[in-house]
């Protein structure tokens, strides 16, 4: 199983039981992302490894990738 970001594809366990887990790592370590070593930026990535078990998930990654594009449009069509 990979995992498609920005052009890249990232290759993913293929247990669900282990993705699951190794998203749920990636969050908490987000949440301590004011540590060293450990980043903010772990927290959209544990998300998106959720959103490929976890249904709950992937409708709030679907629900987010809506709103952001809207404003990306909107702000495209402003400045132009």
């Amino acid at each position: 199983m990979h995992l498609k970001f920005s052009g890249r594809k990232i290759p993913l366990p293929g247990s669900p039981l282990i993705r699951v887990m190794l998203g749920i790592l990636l969050v908490i370590g987000g949440i301590l992302g004011f540590l060293p070593v450990l980043g903010f930026w772990m927290i959209p990535l544990g998300m998106l490894v959720l959103s490929i078990d976890l249904p709950f998930v992937r409708r709030i990654r679907r629900q987010l990738e809506v709103r952001v594009l809207r404003w990306w449009r909107a702000r495209k069509t402003s400045e132009g």
